[in-house]
């Protein structure tokens, strides 16, 4: 596909509204050295010498956009402490409304905090609540949604399972979405795939993929079990786990992220496409994901058709995987990737 059209589609993406609804989480770095081992036990210690922080889950969906210039508004649920503190500054850095944002003073906001040495994650903290959210916050958001949802062109659920994305939420959020003839996609978590019934596409990665379709047994005309839990995925298993996904989700399309394989799209017409890695070099897969479906709505809202806004997700996965941490790109980088890639 030359580069030129991928090159307008990306020039529209500052026209580009976005509700973004997920999982909010604050991501630590600390970065140091490693000179020695502990006497104390065989693990290193690392002097650290900087802290940073960055939005995450969720909220790097939001930075995903606003660093192409799209329009990104978060909403979630947080606690009243610190880490929210932090990550609302983050976030206003970054220009990301926080207006959808609910506090609830009986969770505490999560923080995934990672050691870093030498460009090398050493060790990961994970600060988390996974319960469900009450049905007075199901309905705080949901009427958030309501009165915003005009003023945008598509919704991102962003679920990494701390809770945000429940049933009875995402049911009305779809058919809120369906009924405004809204783009909605999902970066899906395994265990909820069956939550995501009508959205416009999904975009798991091959383990997410395998994983939800034997939890979800799909069966074929013959009431057989189409995938054998007994065994590995085979190339030809992700292909019929996909087509069978399309069709019990009533989909558009499954992107599906494969690492250095690059990606495949699969799209309700039958039509399966095989996108090859641009990725140079991987250095921390982090948030690649989150990179991937930001860009992939972004361009969908853009008026691209499915494959070319695989194609500039694609583009911009290769980019981030290969800086350290959780990463953005902006549309200076992706149109250089884009021109100058063969």
């Amino acid at each position: 596909m030359k580069a030129e059209i991928l090159k307008k589609i990306i020039a529209k993406f500052s026209k580009v509204k976005v509700l973004i609804l997920g999982d909010l989480i604050l991501d630590e770095y600390v970065w140091g050295q490693v000179e020695r081992i502990s006497p104390e036990a065989p693990v290193p210690v690392v002097w650290a010498n900087k802290r940073t922080y960055v939005p995450g889950g969720a909220a790097n969906v939001a930075n995903n956009i606003s660093s192409l210039q799209g329009k990104a508004c978060i909403i979630g649920v947080t606690g009243r402490d610190k880490n929210n503190d932090i990550l609302m500054q983050q976030l206003r850095i970054r220009n990301i409304s926080t207006k959808g944002i609910f506090v609830e003073p009986s969770r505490h906001t999560t923080m995934k905090t990672r050691i870093i040495a030498s460009h090398q994650q050493v060790v990961r903290v994970d600060w988390e609540n996974k319960e469900p959210l009450s049905n007075e916050m199901n309905g705080r958001i949901l009427n958030f949604i309501k009165k915003n949802i005009d003023s945008y062109d598509a919704i991102i659920l962003e679920d990494y399972g701390k809770g945000v994305i429940n049933k009875e939420l995402i049911k009305e959020v779809v058919s809120l979405a369906r009924a405004k003839n809204k783009i909605i996609n999902v970066d899906p978590k395994e265990e909820h795939f069956q939550y995501y019934q009508g959205v416009t596409s999904i975009t798991p990665n091959c383990k997410e993929l395998e994983n939800a379709v034997r939890n979800l047994k799909i069966k074929d005309t013959d009431n057989k079990f189409r995938i054998n839990n007994d065994r590995l995925f085979t190339d030809k298993d992700v292909e019929t786990a996909a087509e069978e996904i399309l069709e019990y989700l009533n989909l558009e399309s499954i992107l599906i992220t494969l690492g250095e394989h690059g990606m495949s799209l699969f799209e309700k017409n039958k039509r399966v496409t095989h996108i090859s890695t641009v990725a140079q070099e991987v250095f921390d897969v982090s948030g690649a994901g989150d990179t991937v479906i930001a860009c992939f709505t972004l361009a969908l809202a853009a008026g691209a058709s499915k494959l070319e806004a695989a194609l500039i997700a694609n583009f911009a996965a290769g980019i981030v995987v290969g800086k350290v941490g959780t990463a953005v790109t902006d549309k200076k980088e992706l149109l250089e990737k884009i021109m100058f890639s063969k």
